[in-house]
């Protein structure tokens, strides 16, 4: 499969290093690279406003002539959600597998992607041939189908990127892996490993799927009364479970949520979910039959839900609310950052009357592997050298732990940083620069043009809110037209706290009168000294720093 001798080999990550999502890497060969998954983050708890963040893609806008493919792993949006905005920026296939194809097509028209993309469909057993390198692929166990890691031919050795895996020994037909094709790989000769480290935290194995299914029908047939069973929208694996213990148990379901039923006819159409017509109902069906008989399957607007139970369990969902009776299957593991949000949501539905179940029991695991299943990729493909990705940098440093166990020394592991060029030269592998990473916010129809500055701006409006001061000068005199005027909002009650707004209106009018009676004076150190007077008295009355806005104006 080797074409010619490779004289240069690097590896960037422009995302997933350092954090769980926003996976990207990068693989240069000589002149090209060739892009590893393009994923989206969904904002954390600080960044206020925000839809989801992307990588930093100035990189790739600065060299797009040399990139030469993008090779998508699987359909989840941490791994495919970034697609359009780099499909902005180069002009290049994408090669994925079905599902992961249509999923990141269905992406791309939400996003409002004008242009075609050129997606070429691949199999676990295409051989994409390149100018520099040979491109393979192997199918691995995750819990969406159609998942497979990426082998890239080089003439030093083969640089494999597993993309998100487990070893399930009960894994059904759409999810088995390909071990017989790893070990073949790892005989060929393994230059790098780049190795999910998801769960690399956690001993042992992952439990199967296979207990999950049993304990899922069970506690269908325990609950007395309508099902409530939310769950991630691109989380397949699960979805199939629900429907299963569904037909078992005599029930009918209903989909609620938009990205979920996108995501679940996709699945559906290309036969990748098994569901008996019967089964399934409109929601406007569901008032028709007893409540002993109906499953709702529910998702958020962001395939995310746990927002969505709490306006259920507020009563104020626009479809569907919680009744007392409702047994609630919470069959997701909250995202990072919303573990409180996740407990209150719980406790809010028992309060609306509902059995919740969570966490304790095995209705939900892990869809990446534990720490034997690490061992066993390594012992698969016995690389030379392994980079850790797909983790916060804690499970970095597990992973390289799991890894020494396995046999590997420590100068055949290497953590970068996001951005961090990976470079083999002579029988090395070493960190010999950095190329520009971090985060670009979205918000809304905006990409990168809400920064820290803007956030920081967002996080004090949101604690002590904001005072507006209006004075309209004379033009000729530069006397007090009108007000000054002092507008709050978020920052005190007015009506019971006109003192306070009286002593800061007389104060700013002094300070305007001093100001004016020099004859010439400057706009901008005006509103400063209004800035500063105005904030020194309200801290020393109240002890919070609103962001003050002063508006002067002549007349």
């Amino acid at each position: 499969m080797i074409k010619k001798k490779n004289t240069s080999i690097k590896f960037i990550a422009l995302g997933g290093i350092g954090e769980i999502g926003k996976n990207m890497y990068l693989v240069e060969v000589d002149k090209d690279i060739f892009i590893i998954d393009a994923g989206l983050m969904f904002p954390e708890e600080e960044m206020l406003g925000i839809d989801m963040v992307i990588p930093d893609l100035t990189y790739l806008k600065d060299n797009k002539e040399r990139v030469k493919a993008i090779f998508l792993t699987h359909g989840h949006e941490d791994h495919i959600g970034a697609l359009s905005y780099v499909l902005r920026q180069v002009d290049v296939p994408v090669y994925g597998t079905k599902l992961t194809l249509a999923l990141a097509n269905a992406k791309l028209k939400e996003q409002d992607y004008k242009a075609s993309a050129n997606f070429i469909e691949v199999t676990s057993d295409t051989v994409v041939e390149l100018k520099t390198v040979n491109v393979s692929f192997f199918r691995t166990n995750h819990s969406i189908p159609d998942s497979v890691g990426v082998c890239i031919h080089t003439s030093e050795g083969i640089i494999v990127y597993t993309g998100d895996f487990k070893f399930d020994q009960a894994a059904t037909k759409f999810y088995k892996p390909e071990i017989g094709k790893m070990a073949a790989i790892g005989e060929r000769g393994v230059l790098c490993l780049l190795s999910d480290s998801t769960e690399a935290e956690k001993p042992g194995y992952t439990t199967s799927e296979a207990i999950v299914e049993r304990e899922m029908s069970n506690a269908f047939y325990n609950a007395p009364g309508r099902i409530i069973a939310a769950c991630f929208a691109s989380d397949i694996s699960r979805i199939q479970h629900i429907f299963d213990a569904a037909r078992e148990n005599g029930r009918k379901v209903a989909v609620v949520g938009k990205s979920l039923e996108r995501i679940y006819h996709i699945a559906l159409d290309l036969g990748y979910l098994e569901v008996a017509d019967d089964v399934i109902i409109p929601v406007s069906e569901i008032k028709e039959y007893q409540d002993r008989e109906i499953v709702v399957l529910m998702t958020g607007s962001q395939g995310e839900p746990i927002e969505a139970l709490q306006k259920m369990a507020k009563q104020s969902h626009k479809l569907l609310n919680i009744q007392h009776g409702d047994t609630v299957l919470i069959a997701a593991s909250p995202l990072k950052g919303s573990e409180v949000f996740l407990s209150k949501t719980v406790d809010m539905l028992f309060r609306a009357g509902a059995n919740v179940i969570y966490g304790k029991r095995t209705i939900h695991v892990s869809s990446h592997g534990s720490q034997e299943e690490l061992k066993f990729m390594i012992n698969l493909m016995n690389p030379k050298f392994l980079i850790p990705v797909h983790g916060e940098y804690r499970m970095l440093k597990a992973h390289r732990k799991v890894a020494i166990d396995c046999g590997l020394a420590d100068d055949q592991i290497i953590i970068p940083d996001r951005g961090d060029v990976v470079d083999w030269k002579e029988g090395t592998l070493s960190i010999t620069g950095k190329v520009p990473s971090g985060n670009v916010l979205i918000d809304g129809i905006g990409v990168g043009d809400v920064g820290n500055i803007v956030l920081r701006d967002r996080k004090l409006l949101s604690q002590d809110g904001i005072l507006i001061v209006v004075v309209t000068l004379t033009k000729q005199e530069k006397k007090i037209a009108a007000g000054p005027e002092i507008i709050s909002r978020g920052f005190v009650y007015v009506r019971e706290s006109e003192k306070l707004m009286e002593e800061s209106t007389k104060l700013v009018r002094e300070i305007v009168e001093r100001n004016t009676a020099k004859g010439s004076f400057e706009w901008s150190s005006l509103k400063q000294e209004i800035r500063d007077e105005l904030n020194r008295s309200l801290f020393e009355k109240t002890k919070r720093r609103p962001m003050i806005l002063p508006i002067i104006m002549e007349i």
